[in-house]
């Protein structure tokens, strides 16, 4: 009897059409595991330009919406799905902000940043947020350490209104700390920094670039990232 596909009378038979169908189903696998192959992550480079790099922020940025709050124990459980996910960067939380933050950062950094070695196994980045302050990337880096691929991921306001009414400091000021403290976060230990420029939307092009091209030139920084608010 023949198959709705009407190829199971040639299943012993190697006819040219069954086998140019075969080759064309070996073609269409291969190029599924080629998508699905992520490219080896190296902080500030994807080999692949076609690749798309996953930050999440749900369990840090995520959490201050109202009712969103989230227990340490419940903060693990998001993280094992954004790991299974295949998530690349997973967020995990501000360490600076309380103790218990701290602890849950840590948490996930220990138990999903360290998934057991095999091929093809996803290991996730775990990134802690801290301002431009040595005790904040001190906790950060305290919590993120434990995994195998940490991030410290640090910010400071660059917008006018913030820089003269916030941090009343000039440009000047806020790219030097930048500078400082970025450098700071290296020498830690932590290969992986990432900065943003707070507010950055409301911060002139020639003044962000200049920011960003300090911190690059000065070789500190593996990723930027730009917060629009």
């Amino acid at each position: 009897p023949r198959s709705a596909h009407g190829l199971s009378a040639a299943a012993g038979k190697s006819t040219p059409s069954i086998i140019r169908l075969r080759a064309f189903a070996q073609r269409i696998r291969a190029s599924q595991q080629q998508q699905r192959r992520r490219p080896e992550y190296v902080p500030n480079r994807i080999d692949d330009p076609n690749y798309v790099r996953i930050f999440d922020t749900t369990l840090r940025d995520g959490e201050q919406s109202p009712g969103a709050t989230m227990t340490s124990a419940e903060k693990l459980v998001v993280a094992r799905q954004l790991a299974r996910l295949g998530v690349d960067v997973i967020e995990a939380g501000f360490p600076a902000s309380s103790p218990d933050d701290l602890d849950a950062v840590r948490s996930i950094a220990i138990e999903v940043g360290n998934p057991p070695e095999g091929e093809g196994v996803h290991v996730p980045v775990i990134c802690g947020l801290s301002r431009c302050n040595r005790r904040d990337i001190d906790a950060a880096w305290e919590a993120v350490r434990h995994a195998r691929r940490p991030r410290i991921h640090t910010f400071i306001a660059t917008s006018e209104i913030h820089m003269q009414h916030k941090l009343r400091k000039t440009p000047e000021q806020v790219v030097a700390i930048a500078k400082e403290m970025v450098a700071y976060a290296r020498n830690l230990g932590c290969s992986d920094v990432e900065f943003s420029p707070e507010d950055a939307g409301r911060y002139g092009s020639s003044q962000l670039y200049y920011c960003w091209g300090t911190l690059v030139l000065a070789n500190f920084v593996d990723c930027l990232s730009q917060l629009f608010q």
